[in-house]
């Protein structure tokens, strides 16, 4: 059987491409590794944050969205995204830096079980900073040009939650389709992980009744789970579409190759490949810094440059 590799990425919608910049690179001290525009929809910009090469499962990407309301918060969403940090003892750092920016937090003595801080971007988007073990965090590169000394830096997305109104639905498409397993949890909230995982990439999922969420500004568009290859992806869209849902197919993003469904309670799952990477896919762009176009939008880059505001520097 192909194996999920864990978290890829996670996508959501901002309002102001600016104001999102300027948190997560000056605030949080991510390093910005990809300044590109939706493929869909290129008057878009798509902003990609994470580890120093943006390795997968470090990378948290945002469309900007000048006219997107507030999201109207309900079931079937994914309600809040882990960041990982090394240790509790980095969490006292951090609780000094939300002061000095004004940034709101609680602390949660187990969330995804650890001890976290939990807080939001300026669109409301539900984080939390959650002390994590060294082996969950080796394969990610802290970034020198980060205003976090190394040693508390963010390091890879952590425990990724949803909000479900069917939370036997969920459990099957994780276990059944995709082969992670139950840590442990009970008829109100279970947490996954891959098989082969040692405690990264878990998935968070609650049982909540009532009206689905509207998105909007500071909601989440999709989690991307990465496969290895081309040839897995292949595999893994016929597994998904056996199981009865409706897939996209693989989609070459340039960066990566995916394809996308919806499980049954209407979350959007992403599937995408280990490689080539955002790092060094486009000779002569410094990565994070310039407008970064696949090959096949280049012939537009004028028409796409003149309808974009441009960003500060990560």
């Amino acid at each position: 059987m192909k194996t999920i590799l864990g978290h890829h990425h996670i996508s959501m919608l901002t309002k102001n491409a600016q104001e999102n910049n300027k948190f997560y690179t000056q605030v949080l001290g991510m390093r910005r590794v990809k300044v590109t525009v939706n493929q869909d929809d290129p008057s878009m910009y798509h902003l990609f944050y994470g580890d120093k090469n943006g390795t997968p499962g470090s990378e948290l990407t945002f469309f900007e969205m000048p006219m997107a309301a507030h999201t109207r918060r309900g079931t079937n969403a994914v309600t809040r995204i882990g960041l990982f940090v090394r240790g509790e003892s980095s969490l006292s750092y951090w609780q000094k830096r939300f002061d000095e920016h004004g940034v709101e937090y609680s602390e949660a003595a187990n969330y995804g079980g650890r001890k976290s801080l939990l807080f939001e971007d300026g669109d409301g988007l539900r984080l939390a900073l959650q002390a994590a073990e060294d082996d969950a965090v080796s394969r990610f590169d802290s970034w020198n040009g980060s205003a976090v000394p190394e040693e508390y830096q963010i390091m890879s997305m952590g425990t990724v939650e949803m909000s479900v109104r069917r939370i036997e639905k969920m459990e099957r498409t994780l276990t059944e389709l995709f082969d992670y397993v139950k840590v442990s949890g009970d008829d109100h909230e279970r947490l996954y992980r891959p098989a082969n995982s040692d405690g990264h990439s878990e998935i968070l999922v609650k049982y909540k009744d009532g009206d689905r969420e509207r998105p909007g500004r500071g909601s989440v568009h999709h989690l991307a789970i990465n496969v290895e290859d081309e040839e897995t992806l292949q595999y893994w869209h016929e597994q998904v579409v056996k199981r009865g849902f409706s897939s996209t197919g693989v989609v070459d993003r340039h960066f990566f190759k995916s394809l996308y469904f919806r499980e049954s309670n209407g979350i959007m799952f992403e599937l995408a490949t280990d490689g080539p990477g955002l790092v060094g896919t486009t000779p002569g762009i410094e990565a994070g810094e310039k407008l970064d176009l696949p090959p096949f939008m280049e012939a537009d880059r004028a028409e796409i440059e003149a309808k974009l505001t441009p960003i500060e520097k990560g």
